[in-house]
């Protein structure tokens, strides 16, 4: 009886719904503070027994969002906002243009359950005036720069990247690529023309540091 009740401590009794919904947001918690803004590290250490007591088995997705104020500078304000489980059509994405016209925005996150359609897509990237990021629930189930043979990964300031392209007599062009729509990309939610110190330790890929520039 001893091993059994051990064994059942290990059991999720819990909804799926709601261990998807507590590890998506705990990702997206940690990925604002690595972009510096923000957040409560009470949320963020928050257990799932916690989130379900706090926001149910079936949690409300307006109960979810995240608004955050950038810490160098709060006038920069983002949003993260939980879609639902049906697809997002282009009336979805009107209403929460009319939800947010009068938000004081530079961002805005959209976590998606489904697939969205080629107009709600197109509209996404027209009718809103600030950069609007979207990710899969199931891209944010683990946050990847935690993986243990992800190399670390530090964003230069503008600062930084100069006294780099200075040191090394060379131009942003001529340095390693990465891609917008990079997996490390858009965890930072980074830019054209931003640079990445990537810094390797392993036995495999041995001690070095090399530089990657957004394209």
């Amino acid at each position: 009886m001893e091993i059994e009740g051990c064994l059942n401590s290990y059991v999720d009794r819990g909804s799926m719904e709601s261990h998807r919904f507590f590890l998506a947001r705990r990702t997206l918690l940690e990925m604002l503070f690595d972009r510096g803004y923000a957040v409560s590290v009470t949320q963020m250490a928050m257990t799932l027994s916690e989130f379900r007591e706090t926001y149910g088995e079936s949690p409300d997705l307006d109960r979810l969002r995240i608004p955050a104020s950038l810490i160098s500078k709060p006038s920069n304000k983002i949003l993260v906002i939980f879609c639902g489980p049906e697809k997002v059509k282009l009336p979805f994405i009107r209403g929460i243009y009319n939800q947010l016209i009068q938000e004081n925005l530079t961002r805005l996150i959209l976590v998606l359950q489904s697939k969205a359609t080629s107009k709600a897509r197109d509209a996404i990237k027209e009718i809103f005036r600030f950069k609007v990021e979207t990710f899969q629930i199931t891209e944010l189930l683990v946050n990847i720069t935690k993986h243990v043979l992800k190399p670390k990964h530090d964003v230069l300031i503008e600062e930084e990247k100069q006294a780099l392209l200075k040191k090394y007599n060379v131009e942003e062009s001529q340095l390693p690529r990465m891609l917008l729509t990079d997996a490390i990309a858009r965890y930072y939610g980074l830019e054209k023309g931003q640079v990445v110190k990537v810094t390797y330790d392993g036995e495999l890929t041995g001690n070095h540091v090399s530089y990657r520039c957004v394209m």
